[in-house]
């Protein structure tokens, strides 16, 4: 059965007191449950983050990594570092990376690979605009970013993949994909991985949702069957909704 995954991406936000501040209280009011829990603050904080949640069973994870080992790549960061300073999880390919930042399938392919040969695990998110959902092209959208992003990988490689489906419409807009919605994705998502991979690699493979969770609809969303946790923006940065996301991944998978 899958562990039910709920990570929190800060993006560009927290100064190091609050960050500090906001992985203690997360840490202290982590509930128990069956519930796989990660923090991916700024780069220049995760030492901060990762010093006060090493106690705890939170997980420190990462917003982005660049593929090449190491050399003259300013303002990048390496899987090395990464593994240097604790992260467990990188995010890669979120929306804000592809299409604020251009980021291609290519390059996302090629952090995916690198981030699995440092054995980090790799968040690979996927999702269409809104433009692409109105012109029924979701899952066309979908099978070319997860078919870009993992090209030349095998199943035994992927062991360690988390998948989030975050619609861009959704991020920040306050739009939230009905749980329907984002179970037909979901699903779609699912039945891809196991054309390709197997369905044993498909029904063990985690995958989240992201855009625009918050605590008063994560238990609908989490309680759909291929909906297996969230992956956590805005509401990530206020401990008690945080908490209370993890809390309904906990209620929506033990019912």
């Amino acid at each position: 059965m899958r562990r039910p995954f709920v990570a929190g991406n800060w993006k560009m936000n927290m100064l190091a007191d609050s960050s500090a501040q906001l992985a203690g209280e997360l840490a202290d009011k982590l509930p128990e449950g069956n519930v796989e829990v990660a923090v991916c603050p700024p780069f220049v904080y995760l030492t901060t983050v990762g010093n006060v949640i090493k106690q705890s069973k939170i997980k420190l994870g990462a917003q982005n990594v660049y593929f090449e080992p190491k050399g003259a790549f300013t303002g990048e960061i390496s899987t090395a570092m990464l593994k240097d300073v604790g992260c467990e999880y990188v995010i890669i390919g979120h929306s804000e990376r592809r299409h604020i930042f251009g980021e291609s399938d290519e390059l996302i392919n090629a952090k995916v690979k690198s981030a699995i040969e440092a054995e980090l695990k790799p968040i690979l998110c996927v999702g269409e605009k809104l433009d692409q959902r109105d012109a029924g092209q979701t899952e066309k959208v979908i099978e070319t970013q997860l078919a870009g992003g993992l090209v030349g990988l095998s199943a035994d490689s992927l062991k360690n993949l988390v998948i989030a489906y975050e619609p861009v419409w959704a991020i920040g807009t306050g739009r939230t994909a009905t749980p329907d919605q984002a179970q037909e994705v979901h699903q779609f998502i699912r039945s891809w991985l196991s054309g390709k991979f197997g369905d044993d690699f498909a029904e063990n493979c985690v995958i989240q949702y992201g855009g625009s969770v918050k605590p008063g609809n994560a238990e609908s969303l989490m309680s759909q069957a291929d909906v297996d946790g969230a992956l956590v923006g805005g509401a990530s940065l206020k401990a008690d909704d945080f908490i209370k996301i993890i809390g309904a991944a906990i209620k929506a998978k033990s019912a």
